[in-house]
């Protein structure tokens, strides 16, 4: 490694660390600050709210990280500017690409580090956080979840007003029956379901089948106990309840192909959405630290500066305004999920490095 490239190496991961732990602290403090009332409310224990925010720090880290590299190169290489060093190095014959290279490898590895730390650390953190959360409301009932809507296997979408883990049981279900086409073939409705010996044995329940116009054909069934076909487990349940930035890559695809399995395929092309978006956006600290590089290098004073500064950060705001648009519209089915999730990214990439090819 030449003396260039251990100099930029050295200021970039100066300036990347600490704004990375500057803007960790900041984001901290002002989440304090919005929810102090609510804090000091609830009588939170101090070791409690260590641990909230401890558990929480991969995930700010994720987000804060683009705006650290943006910074960090704005400040290494507007220096090399402004002191002529720039002027000095082409004049030895060193191209542009060659004095920026350090910077763009150092983006790469940035960004797989994001995307490492969202996949082995963000799923289980935000876990953690969510449990921790609803620890520090004493008004939240523990082991019980309402108003579920599960998409189930063999075409089945099943309503359930409470889920008791702890008892491994299941209250105000209705549950209906699709076929191929989606029309609803079958109805069933209980007040109780309970998960013995590895089956779910409902209480009152009553039985409506329908032929394919939706009108009911044959009589209504009632059994006051009986053992239904269904194989979810109450641990199933739970997990389709799951914030998707609680599952890893590999957990979201096995979910997603289980929804392709049943009628829930608009689910699982917003979830699919949610997959792409994760693994681009972890190159988003690349991509801004791209199109900072080539206003870094027009920096020759202090207004320069302010003003490279000024257009790297409203660029940046451009980029997650148009990613925030393009994922909406995918959702919207005004996209593929791909497109989606990928187009912003990949437009603002070739954009810097339209840019730098200019200089």
């Amino acid at each position: 490694m030449c003396i260039l490239d251990r100099y930029i190496v050295r200021s970039v991961l100066f300036v990347l660390i600490g704004c990375i732990l500057f803007f960790c602290f900041l984001y901290i403090i002002i989440d304090i600050f919005t929810h102090l009332d609510e804090i000091i409310k609830q009588k939170v224990p101090f070791s409690l709210l260590t641990e909230y925010y401890l558990v929480y720090i991969p995930f700010i880290f994720t987000q804060v990280t683009p705006l650290a590299c943006l910074l960090a190169t704005i400040y290494t290489l507007g220096n090399l500017s402004r002191h002529y060093e720039i002027i000095a190095l082409r004049t030895a014959g060193l191209s542009t690409f060659r004095i920026v290279r350090t910077v763009i490898i150092l983006g790469i590895l940035v960004s797989m580090a994001v995307f490492m730390v969202n996949e082995r650390m963000v799923p289980s953190s935000v876990e953690i956080f969510e449990k921790i959360k609803i620890n520090m409301s004493k008004s939240a009932k523990k082991e019980e979840v309402f108003n579920l809507c599960i998409y189930g296997l063999k075409n089945r979408l099943l309503f359930i007003n409470k889920l008791s883990i702890k008892n491994n049981t299941l209250e105000g279900i209705t549950i209906l029956e699709e076929d191929k086409n989606q029309n609803i073939i079958r109805k069933i409705v209980a007040r109780e379901g309970i998960w013995q010996n590895g089956n779910w044995k409902f209480s009152e329940m009553i039985i409506y089948n329908f032929d394919e116009d939706g009108r009911l054909k044959g009589d209504i069934e009632y059994y006051p106990t009986e053992i239904i076909d269904i194989a979810e487990t109450p641990q199933d349940f739970l997990k389709q309840r799951k914030n998707p930035q609680t599952m890893s890559i590999w957990q979201l695809k096995k979910h997603i192909s289980r929804l392709l399995n049943s009628s829930a395929k608009a689910v699982a092309k917003n979830l699919k959405i949610d997959l792409y978006h994760r693994i681009f956006f972890s190159f988003s600290s690349l991509i801004i630290t791209i199109l900072g590089i080539p206003f870094a290098l027009r920096i020759k004073g202090r207004s320069s500066a302010f003003s490279s500064l000024g257009i790297s950060f409203g660029l940046s705001f451009l980029y997650y305004a148009m990613d925030a648009i393009s994922v909406a519209l995918g959702k919207a089915g005004w996209l593929s999920p791909f497109i989606s999730a990928a187009n912003t990214h990949l437009i603002f990439l070739f954009i810097g490095g339209y840019l730098i090819c200019r200089l």
